[in-house]
């Protein structure tokens, strides 16, 4: 039977989604506690690898298994076993056609700005510290020339192995709520570094350094070294997975 998961997880310590060779990734200690609820070896797909120092609230995987566990049992069962920082928010048997990743729709990003004079040190891990003051109007209006479905090589890491640069936004805002800037991004699927290279590149709108319509002229030219730097991954967050109605995929928390 096949089993999808949603999970949720704090990627400070880990080094991204994948399991690695070398290094920890969240993979591997969501595999090690299913493994010792299903007493048998297994592997989960996930619906999109996230970077290392990325975090999520939304990410959702399956697995197949010849286990039997009712959804509560798998729930429990797996987070006794994982660590801290990663959690099970909900399990559920599909049916075999569903695909964690070939399943979606779209994916939905939120990255998170603290634009004041002093640092925060209980934020440090979940968001961006910026203290030269940044216009979220002016990033919003720059924002708006990424939507729709484009070549996206501009905001494409230099080791991105996807099979084609062209990706669908179709959204993106950005809004201010006292000191804190969010960016929220939904598309089809994203680019290795994708929605952190595209931050960077709208901070400096922010700053005034660079115009709104500066980010059209970016895109076009499909040349990484014209954007901005990239954002650092702390204040990144997968924040869900859009799937059709009849996969009944439970809807994502609120998350913070």
């Amino acid at each position: 039977m096949r089993i999808a998961l949603g999970i949720e997880y704090d990627g400070t310590a880990y080094n991204g989604w994948q399991r690695q060779k070398t290094g920890l990734g969240v993979q591997q200690r969501v595999e090690e506690a299913l493994q010792i609820v299903a007493n048998h070896k297994l592997e989960v797909t996930c619906a999109g690898r996230t970077d290392t120092g990325v975090h999520a609230s939304g990410q959702v995987v399956h697995f197949d298994t010849p286990s039997t566990r009712d959804d509560r049992g798998w729930l429990l069962g797996i987070n006794s076993n994982l660590p801290d920082d990663i959690s099970v928010s909900w399990a559920r048997h599909v049916g075999d056609e569903f695909h964690a990743r070939f399943s979606a729709t779209a994916r939905n990003y939120r990255y998170r700005i603290l634009n004041r004079l002093e640092r925060s040190a209980l934020h440090r891990h979940r968001a961006w510290w910026r203290y030269q003051t940044l216009d979220a109007e002016n990033m919003h209006e720059a924002a708006q020339h990424l939507v729709g479905e484009h070549d996206f090589s501009a905001f494409r890491a230099a080791g991105c192995r996807a099979n084609t640069p062209h990706r669908n936004i179709s959204q993106i805002s950005i809004e201010r709520s006292g000191d804190w800037i969010t960016l929220k991004v939904s598309a089809n699927a994203f680019l290795q570094h994708m929605v952190r290279n595209m931050t960077g590149t709208l901070v400096k709108v922010g700053e005034g350094e660079q115009p709104a319509s500066w980010l059209k002229e970016v895109l076009e030219s499909r040349d990484r070294k014209q954007g901005g730097i990239a954002a650092p991954p702390h204040g990144l967050t997968l924040v869900s997975v859009d799937y059709p109605a009849a996969a009944d995929i439970p809807a994502p928390r609120a998350s913070d």
